[in-house]
């Protein structure tokens, strides 16, 4: 038994996403400029948010820690994927993987818990502006935010704990570029049926019950806005909803892909593409389409620039 937890904290052999062949380096670089821009985009996105004071607004405040995830969510695996490539080691400590199952548990829930409270604020907005500021107060929204981090940070760290006391045998060789749990539980030594079923539950009621309150509050949305007799008043609902929408979409959808569905039908590279999408492609899109066509981000920018110009 003393041998057995020993080798469970040995290291874990990560297999990667790349080889050395040419078509795989030009992946490689490719991959290394998107988290370049999803970095410089979400760090963008924060400091922003936290320089202008036009921002300082309940949504914008929502908005910062969900860059704030999603920078979070690149860190948490390119870097380490990156240096393994560029090294050529493989290997990853056993602190190393809990730390990844962990963060990626966490940050995942905590998404879509903020994702899901940011569409009862835009709920507030639009069916209750006079009550906006009553309802959507700094308290509340605080609470939303600490609710997200720590509500989906202690579900992680139970899951987390957990199987890092499963005995690990066999290969301890890892097919994904990163500690997943779909390619970890695999090398479990022991009956893992129970727990799997407890991280299936969690999964759904961690998408099912946001995808829920985010149906249920676009839905009185949509009611509002049709009853809205003013086309200006409609268009500028569209707008101020359109970017959460299309946020929404893409964080719910990558979710889903990833996690949902029965393990046994999805092959390695399947998990790796939907890995792909999750954690580097969303956390990219994801600031461009809150910054692009978002005029108040605009109007910021070019006021932040203006006092640059006037300082210097």
């Amino acid at each position: 038994m003393w041998l057995r937890n020993q080798m469970s904290l040995a290291d874990f052999i990560l297999e990667g996403l790349f080889d050395d062949s040419p078509t795989h380096l030009f992946l490689f670089c490719l991959t290394m400029v998107v988290y370049l821009v999803a970095l410089r985009g979400n760090t963008f996105t924060i400091l922003l948010i936290c320089v202008d004071c036009g921002l300082h607004t309940p949504m914008y405040f929502l908005l910062s820690q969900f860059s704030l995830m999603d920078l979070m969510h690149v860190c948490k695996t390119i870097p380490k994927m990156a240096t393994n490539y560029l090294s050529g080691s493989k290997s990853i400590s056993f602190l190393g993987c809990a730390t990844q199952h962990f963060l990626y548990l966490s940050l995942g829930g905590a998404e879509c818990l903020l994702l899901a409270l940011m569409s009862c604020d835009r709920y507030v907005a639009i069916c209750h502006p006079l009550y906006y500021t009553v309802l959507m107060s700094r308290k509340v929204i605080l609470m939303i935010a600490v609710t997200s981090w720590l509500g989906a940070s202690l579900n992680s760290l139970i899951l987390t704990v957990i199987l890092m006391h499963f005995p690990f045998c066999g290969s301890r060789k890892i097919h994904h570029f990163y500690w997943q749990y779909p390619a970890v539980v695999k090398l479990v030594c022991g009956d893992v049926t129970v727990y799997k079923t407890t991280v299936y539950i969690c999964s759904i009621v961690l998408l099912l019950l946001p995808i829920i309150l985010v149906s249920t509050s676009y839905g009185f949305i949509l009611h509002s806005v049709i009853e809205m007799h003013s086309a200006g008043s409609k268009r500028n609902a569209f707008a101020t909803c359109s970017f959460h929408f299309i946020v929404v979409s893409l964080s719910f959808g990558a979710c889903i892909f990833s996690y949902v569905g029965p393990m046994s039908q999805r092959t390695p590279l399947q998990d790796k593409v939907g890995s792909v999408f999750y954690c580097i492609t969303t956390p990219t899109l994801n600031p461009l389409i809150y910054t692009l066509w978002n005029k108040d981000v605009s109007k910021a920018l070019r006021r932040v620039l203006r006092r640059g110009i006037i300082t210097q």
